[in-house]
């Protein structure tokens, strides 16, 4: 069982169950009383959880001493309360060489999801028609396109998994295309690439191994961040081709080249919208302010996925609130077909009676 499935499925019952992850953090911790015990963080393609391991368990002197990366398979009896997982009368042994191989191959429905995106991110390089901006993008995917789908969109709140940056990517550049159809006066170009880049930084502030699906700590990411980072990539990349014969076509260009790289420099500097979370300058053109709200969406739909997958129900459709989400989650309303002789010219069924409901 995946853990993505796992912490779906959970709930008051015990549902007896066992699943293979990788343990990315272990923390020693006290209680009120002074008791000691551990907090153990595993992850998996699908995503992460975090287990106290209290010292009078069975297996407490082998938690201790067990490393950070290493494979296991844990079983036991699991529950899922307003506090998060839990479980009863649990136990866990290091994966063997063939089970790691398998394990490292990922979650099927995961990888094929993250194949299909990032196909679509290709494809949307290669139909770029803005010459700078394509050869800018082609040349950075040529040479960190595989640590790119390694990485994550972030340490925790949304997309926090091994290729998850590839999601979010995707489909922000799927919502910046059906926004550039409703408002046609967006340059698309400058915002697919811009999509692409925003949190390219995030290479190295999020970044896995070649080998696992623990998140690494990286000195460069630790301290720059990923924006500044984003812009040194793009401010190097520019000054390769610019060096290059490519760049003699260019001149003849309506719109200077310093001008596009500007441009693009400003949606990574402002996508995060605000100075307090991170942006060193507010979002000042039409397609960076369209850039944060579509980023943002995207993170917050996410954190609504998750929030159904691993709250704790207060009544039937509403959830406990699930930080940083400001509110509780409700049940989304489902879509449906139009009732049977629905008015198309009006939108109204021919046997509703107007009024209100009260």
């Amino acid at each position: 069982m995946t853990i993505s499935r796992l912490k779906s499925e959970s709930g008051e019952q015990a549902l007896a169950a066992k699943f293979d992850a990788q343990l990315q953090a272990s923390q020693l911790k006290q209680t009120r009383t002074g008791k000691p015990y551990l907090e153990l963080t595993f992850v998996d393609a699908t995503g992460q959880f975090t287990l106290k391991a209290w010292n009078n368990h069975p297996q407490y002197t082998h938690l201790e001493s067990l490393k950070v990366g290493t494979f296991i398979r844990a079983e036991g009896d699991w529950t899922k309360n307003q506090y998060g997982m839990d479980a009863k009368s649990w136990t866990l042994r290091p994966l063997n060489q063939g089970e790691k191989e398998d394990f490292l191959a990922g979650d099927p429905e995961t990888k094929k999801r993250q194949d299909i995106d990032w196909a679509y991110m290709i494809d949307a390089v290669n139909g770029l028609a803005e010459p700078r901006l394509k050869a800018l993008a082609t040349a950075f995917i040529d040479q960190f396109g595989d640590r790119f789908r390694r990485a994550a969109a972030a340490r925790k709140n949304h997309h926090a998994r091994r290729g998850g940056l590839v999601e979010h990517t995707a489909q922000m550049m799927r919502g910046a295309t059906g926004m550039c159809s409703a408002y046609p006066d967006l340059n698309e170009d400058l915002m697919l690439v811009g999509i692409l880049f925003h949190d390219c930084g995030k290479l190295w502030e999020n970044c896995y191994a070649e080998d696992s699906f623990a998140q690494t700590v990286d000195l460069r990411g630790e301290l720059l961040g990923h924006i500044s980072i984003g812009m040194e990539i793009v401010n190097k990349l520019w000054r390769d081709l610019m060096d290059g014969p490519e760049s003699r076509g260019w001149i003849e260009e309506d719109v200077p080249s310093e001008h596009v790289r500007l441009h693009l420099l400003h949606l990574i500097a402002s996508h995060h919208g605000q100075y307090e979370f991170g942006s060193p300058v507010l979002p000042k053109t039409p397609e960076a302010h369209a850039l944060h709200h579509i980023d943002n969406f995207d993170a917050k739909y996410e954190m609504l996925k998750g929030a159904y997958e691993s709250g704790s129900l207060m009544a039937p459709g509403i959830y406990d609130r699930v930080f940083p989400l400001p509110s509780n989650a409700v049940d989304p309303l489902p879509i449906s077909d139009p009732p049977t002789g629905c008015n198309t010219e009006k939108g109204l069924s021919n046997n509703v009676n107007s009024g209100f409901l009260f």
